[in-house]
């Protein structure tokens, strides 16, 4: 089976993208994630304004199969969450690239997202 693993993204080894849109960089995890969980039905999110260290646990995807962790790429503030995962967690399933997001960060150092694996790398991880 073959997964979407855009080249415009940084992955974590754990199955989160990072993708840096301006002075922020949004927070999701990756096509091969969501397939893995199944049917996701609950998503825990931090809080806007809560500082995230790289490699934190910022949350939990709960699917019917189990649930998850999810790990911060980088370190930095929250900004945003996407608050339309609460009501719709299958967001997450239908669009995990696009509407299924789950946070923005405003990066510390812009070095970590760089000594993320690059899509190749990812896409090779999960072969």
């Amino acid at each position: 089976m073959s997964f979407d693993v855009p080249e415009d993204r940084r992955y974590l080894g754990s199955h989160e993208w990072a993708h840096e849109t301006g002075d922020v960089v949004r927070i999701g995890i990756t096509d091969f994630a969501q397939d893995e969980l199944g049917d996701v039905v609950f998503v825990e999110l931090p809080d806007d304004g809560d500082a995230l260290t790289q490699g934190d646990e910022f949350g939990i995807v709960e699917s019917i199969k189990a649930v998850s962790d999810l790990y911060a790429p980088i370190s930095g503030d929250v900004v945003a969450v996407n608050d339309a995962l609460f009501d719709t967690p299958e967001l997450v399933n239908e669009d995990p690239l696009g509407d299924g997001w789950m946070i923005e960060i405003e990066p510390n150092d812009d070095a970590e997202l760089e000594g993320l694996l690059s899509a190749e790398e990812y896409d090779d991880q999960i072969a």
